[in-house]
């Protein structure tokens, strides 16, 4: 195991019409907010008009940003930047999912830091400071409410980065998982299918003696793979199951399963290619990804895909050899992901294979990716090339 520290700072507000303390957990913070979010279907549930209610009630002025979209843009983050420190604001309050987030944290960054923000997501600079954050999670998903991370996609690449920065980490999140009843089934797999990536990007180490996160990991992906079938068997209404499905997408993103080990996150650097390129959801890429990925690794640690094929997807010990029982593993993930109607291949996504050696070469831009296995150029073509069914 390795030497690690662990703080997590923000404070989880969970339950029931807990959207109302919006305004009084903002005014420990701030007296004028941004108020960013897409503009969609927060303001026509009344969601932000609720909130609205609470910021006043609470003695707290807002200017609004609305339109973030998927895979959030950084043209919208400096307009958001721009208005912070035209109106003096003092905190970002998202209101959303995973998007709204992560372009409140660019914001929090540009709006106290000099020069390019695109700078800070091209690795050439770092920050250890930022305006506090504020959440009310509408989409559990890329569990971005307690983590210190956030992706971005600049239009000029494009490029979609991230960045992973403390200082950006939510003062608070509030969380009702009442507010997911409404969410697209598409959606809510795309969000079910983030949240399992955030889960075996670090659950595939090489780190010896971590057997309490492995169990943790495997826990949490039986948790949301139990919770998303009752939810996807009609069950769009079940509170229980909305909010164990809530609970643990900020588990498999807020540092605790990363504890005393060292994650792989190749994947999520090859997804966020067709991400950038073909406008395609996050949860929908790494559909495609991850059991590409998986079957490219299967050698390489065939006891370990087989543990993950019994603990994870019930494998038993009919097989009668560990790959068998790996490869095994990786089709039962891909019929869960069928059966919430995420993708697993180019074709069902309308992805163009054609393009596979440029996202390959876009993908390794900064080098090798992975600690589980080092990949480089040739290997991410191999393993789209798996994703895109030509293997």
């Amino acid at each position: 195991m390795q030497n690690f520290e662990y703080c997590n700072k923000t404070k989880i507000i969970f339950g029931k019409g807990t959207e109302k303390q919006a305004g009084s957990e903002t005014a420990q913070y701030a007296k004028k907010v941004l108020l960013h979010h897409s503009g969609g279907s927060a303001v026509r549930s009344g969601l932000i008009g609720r909130i609205k209610d609470s910021l006043k009630d609470a003695g707290v002025e807002w200017a609004e940003l609305t339109g973030v979209q998927p895979n959030p843009r950084l043209s919208l983050v400096k307009e958001g930047v721009n208005i912070v420190k035209k109106e003096k604001i003092e905190m970002i309050l998202a209101v959303g999912g995973g998007s709204a987030i992560d372009s409140s944290k660019a914001i929090a960054v540009g709006a106290v830091n000099d020069g390019d923000l695109w700078d800070f997501f091209d690795r050439k600079k770092s920050a250890d400071k930022a305006l506090p954050v504020g959440v009310v999670l509408t989409i559990p998903a890329a569990g971005s409410e307690s983590s210190i991370s956030s992706v971005i996609t600049n239009e000029e690449g494009p490029w979609k980065r991230g960045i992973n920065f403390p200082c950006i980490r939510p003062v608070f999140a509030i969380m009702n998982p009442e507010l997911t009843y409404s969410l697209p089934p598409y959606q809510t797999a795309c969000g079910i299918t983030d949240m399992m990536a955030h889960i075996m990007e670090r659950y595939f180490t090489k780190e010896p003696n971590v057997g309490l996160t492995d169990e943790l990991c495997e826990g949490t992906l039986r948790t949301i793979i139990r919770n998303a079938r009752k939810i996807f068997s009609g069950g769009e209404n079940n509170y229980d199951a909305r909010a164990e499905i809530m609970w643990a997408g900020s588990i498999a993103h807020n540092g605790l399963l990363d504890t005393g080990r060292i994650g792989d996150w190749a994947s999520h650097a090859l997804d966020h290619e067709l991400s950038a390129l073909f406008e395609l959801a996050h949860g929908a890429g790494l559909a495609i990804i991850f059991p590409a990925w998986l079957k490219y690794n299967i050698k390489e640690d065939t006891k370990r895909l087989a543990r993950f094929a019994e603990k994870v997807w019930g494998v038993d010990g009919s097989f009668y050899d560990c790959e068998q029982a790996a490869l095994e593993g990786v089709l039962r993930m891909e019929n869960f992901f069928h059966s919430i109607g995420m993708p697993i291949r180019f074709a069902e996504a309308n992805l163009d294979p054609s393009r596979i050696g440029e996202m390959a070469k876009r993908a390794v831009h900064f080098g090798p990716i992975g600690n589980y296995r080092k990949l480089d150029e040739k290997d991410a073509v191999a393993i789209y090339k798996l994703a895109a069914g030509e293997v």
